[in-house]
């Protein structure tokens, strides 16, 4: 770093002090972070690869990937979804760290007891549907009476 200056004043010095410190910094960051490193949870497959450790990969075959990636964010597991249209419903590939294998084991299982707890709960909309149809057909009794259960 070269600093020109008629008269090096205190102001000036302390501006190229902190100028200095900002590169080093800078440089420090540069150095320590992985080039090709993307943070954590969700990746492409391309990006984890490139990490360097080895890949796994687990078979999800609902719908509702969404939830579980939600879950896998909260593990802190580098993962990547990918979709497979060659079978009908399509299943989604999760690949994985190698590493990551406790973690990401942990994730399924809470995912998968999120489903089984989501599956026994009854639908809210289809308890409507039916309390609907049963209002419809109910026959109304519509007449007013005078005797309001009072008797002598």
């Amino acid at each position: 770093m070269i600093i020109k200056d008629v008269k090096l004043t205190a102001e000036h010095l302390a501006k190229a002090m902190k100028m200095f410190l900002d590169e080093g910094k800078k440089m420090h960051k540069e150095l320590t972070t992985p080039k090709n490193y993307c943070g954590k949870g969700k990746q492409t497959v391309k990006q984890l690869v490139r990490q360097g450790h080895g890949v796994s990969n687990i078979e999800i075959n609902d719908k509702n990937i969404k939830s579980f990636e939600s879950i896998a964010r909260k593990y802190g597991v580098d993962f990547a979804v990918k979709k497979d249209n060659s079978e009908q419903p399509p299943k989604y590939l999760v690949f994985f760290k190698g590493r990551d294998a406790d973690a990401i084991t942990a994730a399924f299982t809470e995912y998968s007891a999120k489903q089984l707890s989501r599956a026994a709960k009854p639908s809210v909309l289809g308890m409507l549907k039916d309390l609907m149809e049963k209002v419809k057909h109910q026959v109304l009794d519509l007449t007013q009476s005078k005797n309001r259960g009072q008797s002598i």
